[in-house]
């Protein structure tokens, strides 16, 4: 498979779990659903908190759209994706151990997080790669 192409699979599924992601941010019963969370966990600081994630999470599926119209150059983005997908996997290991969320659809979720990780990797590397051999395919010396 040429790098484009990893790299295009990558923005694109990227892209659609961040949309999805933020929908069920802006519908706490859909986020009480997918986290295993019975009752209504959106009291105003709730809904506040989930509403600036949400935003964050539309901008990031706009980014990772604008990387996919130049993917090569751009490819970089997915290791900044790679920092976030963490950091959000790391949040949620807080909000299990304070007892917020159930392990059971996080897990799910971890593993999710986890191929997202090795995706976006594999497409760096493999774009980087094709990217030095271009290069030096160009060089003139």
């Amino acid at each position: 498979m040429s790098p484009n192409r990893w790299l295009r699979i990558s923005y694109r599924v990227g892209a659609a779990v961040d949309a999805v992601a933020a929908v069920q941010m802006l519908r706490a019963r859909l986020f009480g659903l997918g986290m295993g969370i019975s009752g209504s966990p959106a009291g105003e600081d709730y809904r506040y908190a989930m509403g600036m994630g949400a935003a964050l999470m539309l901008g990031w599926t706009a980014l990772l759209l604008w990387a996919d119209r130049r993917p090569l150059q751009r490819r970089g983005v997915l290791l900044l994706t790679v920092v976030v997908v963490a950091g959000l996997a790391a949040n949620e290991l807080v909000a299990v151990r304070a007892g917020f969320l159930p392990i059971a659809p996080v897990a799910a979720i971890w593993t999710l997080q986890a191929a997202l990780i090795v995706l976006f990797l594999r497409s760096y590397v493999v774009a980087s790669r094709g990217a030095a051999l271009q290069a030096k395919a160009s060089d003139p010396e």
